[in-house]
């Protein structure tokens, strides 16, 4: 099942823990994502650390692999994927990510917790989105990133439809 009806793929740019990885499988079949890309060194299923946190999702949601997160776009843009929204604080250029106007099929970039995206790869993105900071940190856990926003695209999702 897709989030009500609209496809969402997960790219994950060289995330480095495999954990964060498991609970974004969680995140993604919780919400019904399309699939998850999993770029660079970012740990991809079968991975014993990664399975832990996913708890089986990691068996219910496809996982593609792919060398850089920018071909992954390329790809998915070539595939007929109309947004390529990114997980980053641009200031000038990122929104809330409650505030973006989605469209569909649409795919969500997540980037390494200090590098960031891949700069390419943000470049080849139609938006950017962020989650406010109100606290002294500048950024939160990648996973508890993508439980938001994710949750905050399909809360967009259902008060199109109505829900």
């Amino acid at each position: 099942m897709e989030s009500g009806g609209q496809k969402i793929h997960i790219v994950l740019d060289r995330l480095r823990s495999a954990y964060n990885v498991g609970n974004i499988f969680r995140i993604a079949e919780a919400v019904g994502a399309t699939e998850v890309i999993a770029c660079g060194y970012t740990a991809a299923p079968p991975h014993p650390k990664l399975e832990k946190t996913a708890m089986g999702a990691d068996k219910l949601v496809p996982c593609r692999k792919m060398e850089c997160s920018a071909d992954a776009v390329r790809m998915l843009r070539a595939e007929g994927v109309k947004c390529i929204v990114a997980a980053e604080v641009v200031p000038g250029r990122s929104v809330f990510a409650w505030d973006y106007d989605y469209t569909f099929p649409l795919a969500l970039v997540l980037g390494n917790e200090a590098l960031g995206i891949a700069p390419e790869t943000l470049e080849l993105c139609d938006g950017i989105v962020e989650l406010p900071m109100f606290g002294r940190k500048e950024s939160i856990n990648v996973g508890n990133a993508a439980a938001a926003i994710l949750y905050a695209i399909v809360a967009k999702i259902r008060m199109k439809d109505g829900k």
